[in-house]
């Protein structure tokens, strides 16, 4: 699979680093230039290349999203169209800046990527498990024991292929609804947000029991 990275922070260098151990072919940009990425560049190895953010949306059949989220509104939307664009993101108003509609919990902070990216089929995950976590809890299939990630979205395609990637990079993925309703579940302030919980554990915390 073809990856776009936006965003070369913790979140997004080690789901680069995650993605390029199950042999995909990775992307990676930040908000300078490929130039500063060089070292990551070797350290992520051949299956790995620093480019600018255009770039990374144009050149992956799934781009992640893991920059801070009052950048939201920078993301080339044109290049991401027709994407499966995997939401890392979080909203933090302290850093993000206050924004009326999900202060009233009128949206999710997906949705307003959505709303964005029009043209793009955006997916909520990997935002609700640390970083070193990310890096450090992945199991084999067949493990007896592994760790949920929960996944949002409204497109099933798009959504399918993002459980994929959770499964191929060794975690157990939840299928939590639509942004609407199961983006809610998993953002910070909620009983599963960063609690690094196993699947089955997960879906009863979420409340898709039996599913």
């Amino acid at each position: 699979m073809k990856i776009g990275v936006i965003g070369a922070g913790k979140v997004g260098s080690t789901l680069a680093h995650l993605c390029t151990a199950a042999g995909d072919d990775v992307a990676i940009a930040n908000s300078r230039s490929p130039e500063t990425l060089r070292d990551l560049e070797l350290q992520l190895g051949h299956h790995a290349h620093a480019v600018t953010a255009e770039e990374a949306a144009r050149y992956g059949d799934v781009v992640i999203v893991a920059v801070p989220f009052g950048h939201y509104q920078e993301l080339p939307a044109d290049a991401l169209a027709g994407r499966t664009v995997i939401d890392a993101t979080n909203y933090d108003p302290e850093r993000d800046g206050h924004d009326e509609e999900l202060e009233r919990g009128d949206v999710t902070s997906s949705e307003l990527m959505q709303r964005h990216l029009a043209g793009a089929h955006v997916v909520k995950a990997f935002n609700a498990m640390r970083w070193d976590h990310l890096r450090d809890y992945g199991r084999s299939a067949g493990a007896y024991f592994r760790y949920g990630i929960p996944v949002a979205g409204d497109d099933p395609a798009a959504k399918w292929r993002v459980l994929d990637l959770v499964e191929q990079i060794g975690f157990e993925p939840v299928d939590a609804g639509s942004l609407a309703e199961g983006g809610r579940k998993y953002q910070p302030g909620t009983e599963a947000y960063a609690e690094d919980l196993g699947a089955d554990v997960l879906r009863a915390r979420i409340g898709i029991e039996g599913t």
